[in-house]
């Protein structure tokens, strides 16, 4: 991994532990709650989103069979399907429950993980020397680039790249039949979308209703201004609550004026553009309630243009395969339409997308760091992503791999990612193996003023619940594009304002000035 230009150090996403890292996890488990370790070990439980992979079982008793020799316990992990991960994670932490570790990020649940004192602080762990193997694979600016408010680090970055923008994965095909083999801009992209429903009676575009694939932060899929001027990263106390919007001249001023979504008129724009392809069949009309694995499996067998990417090099290897069972001829192509292309030098904060917190409650915080040392070792790393090498995978070169079984899909980014360890798809798509390089690379990225703010909830934490409740009722109902805008806007407002919108504007602008003046 490499620092960010002039110095600025930051990075994102993507134990075999020895004598000495069981003492300090010793010492680390005498000062967090739950912590124990003493006694037999067994199986430790993990939070993980997505379903389960094929061949899960045979992977997972090859793991263990490797961990109970290495480290003397295995491993238990619950996977939890992507629509309710969020809900149910949070239930999970707030029950008390005796798993290990778990996803989080911002924009899941990690501040209000922190603020109930759900996780285990890893600062000291981190510097203690004693988990090699985790320290060589993930680099210090990765860590610091993730700190909380205290200076606390609460997560273990998983990243691959400098930095990942959500893009489109779509029908080379289909690309080739009706855009002349390219699509560079968001124009084109929606001409393509309209021929394909007209001539192939397919949705355009099918993905699982999010806010950041309407307003984007700074690129959605749905979101043409985005792809027009990457420059705007909304500011929010959570992710699932109200998104802001900054003023342009913020770190010239000192002064961040952030004003409710609504206020900013490309964000109502793309709304209304929402709301259009809901009702042309551009987008899965299902989207308020889409189940991942479902959608997943109608784009991979035919049934839709384009659906969403994300540039971590791994939207060729997920569904290739089996979209070529499906549709004979079949290619896949990934799609950034920048107006300015590989030039667009879009804004990011580095922070990583992906961190994984070990839980103060879980039976043992000691097996939690030993197993993520231990998953920081290429072998395990590959064992644990890739599956029994001769049997479900060959490597191809030094950094890359060719799938020759059915196993696929476990969601690393939970657990294992780490830059130097992941080896690259041999069939990778030539557009996605060239947006997975430039993704790497700090230096087509424009740091955002806003990079490292990360607002206190202590002080509107009832209004902030409030908010995030009305967003669910009355927000996700928009992203979809399932109401009319102005009706749905109208009920929107009225229900923050009644929640509390004022003091959050104002505590949110607060904590946003204080942090330019001390930038």
């Amino acid at each position: 991994m490499t620092a960010l230009p002039n110095g600025a150090g930051l990075s994102r996403r993507g134990f075999l532990a020895g004598a000495g890292a069981a003492a300090a996890a010793i010492a680390l488990a005498a000062c967090t709650p739950g912590g124990g370790g003493g006694g037999a070990r067994s199986a430790y439980g993990l939070l993980l989103p997505g379903d389960v992979p094929p061949q899960w079982d045979r992977i997972r008793d090859a793991v263990n069979k490797k961990l109970k020799a290495d480290l003397g316990f295995e491993f238990k992990p619950e996977f939890i399907n992507w629509k309710d991960y969020g809900s149910q994670s949070l239930l999970k932490f707030t029950a008390g429950e005796k798993f290990e570790t778990a996803l989080s990020a911002r924009w899941l649940n990690i501040a209000q993980l922190i603020e109930s004192k759900a996780l285990v602080p890893l600062d000291s762990a981190i510097n203690s020397g004693d988990y090699p193997n985790l320290t060589a694979t993930i680099d210090k600016s990765a860590f610091d680039a993730n700190r909380w408010t205290d200076g606390e680090i609460y997560g273990i970055p998983a990243v691959n790249s400098a930095a990942r923008i959500h893009h489109h994965v779509a029908r080379g095909d289909l690309v080739e039949k009706y855009a002349g083999g390219s699509i560079t801009t968001f124009e084109q992209l929606e001409k393509f979308w309209y021929d394909v429903v007209q001539k192939e009676g397919i949705p355009g575009y099918i993905n699982r209703n999010s806010v950041f694939d309407v307003l984007g932060a700074p690129t959605g899929n749905l979101y043409a201004e985005g792809w027009e001027s990457p420059d705007l990263i909304p500011l929010y106390f959570s992710s699932d609550s109200l998104l802001f919007v900054p003023g342009k001249n913020a770190a010239s001023s000192g002064s961040a004026n952030a004003v409710p979504f609504w206020e900013y008129e490309p964000y109502v724009e793309s709304l209304h553009r929402v709301r259009k392809y809901y009702q042309d069949g551009i987008i899965n009309a299902d989207r308020l309630n889409a189940d991942p694995a479902t959608l997943r499996a109608q784009f991979d067998g035919g049934g839709a243009a384009t659906t969403w990417g994300i540039t971590d090099g791994n939207d060729t290897s997920s569904h290739l395969a089996q979209l070529e069972k499906a549709v004979s001829g079949a290619t896949l192509v990934t799609l950034l339409p920048f107006r300015d292309g590989e030039g667009a030098k879009p804004n990011q904060t580095f922070q990583a997308d992906n961190v994984v917190v070990v839980n103060a409650k879980g039976a043992d915080n000691d097996a939690a760091l030993q197993l993520l040392d231990w998953v920081s070792i290429q072998e395990n790393h590959d064992l644990l992503q890739y599956g029994v090498e001769g049997t479900d995978w060959k490597a191809v070169g030094d950094d890359g791999y060719e799938a020759t079984g059915e196993y696929n899909n476990f969601p690393g980014f939970a657990l294992s990612w780490r830059i130097p360890l992941e080896r690259k798809f041999s069939r990778m798509s030539e557009s996605e193996s060239g947006w997975f390089e430039w993704s790497k690379s700090y230096d087509n990225f424009t740091l955002d003023p806003f990079a490292t703010f990360i607002p206190d909830l202590s002080e509107i934490e009832s209004e902030h619940s409030q908010i995030t409740a009305a967003i669910a009722e009355y927000g996700n109902p928009l992203w979809a594009g399932a109401v009319e805008v102005e009706a749905g806007l109208d009920s929107l407002k009225k229900a923050v304002d009644q929640a509390g919108l004022t003091k959050v504007q104002d505590e949110l602008n607060k904590q946003a000035d204080a942090y330019l003046a001390s930038q």
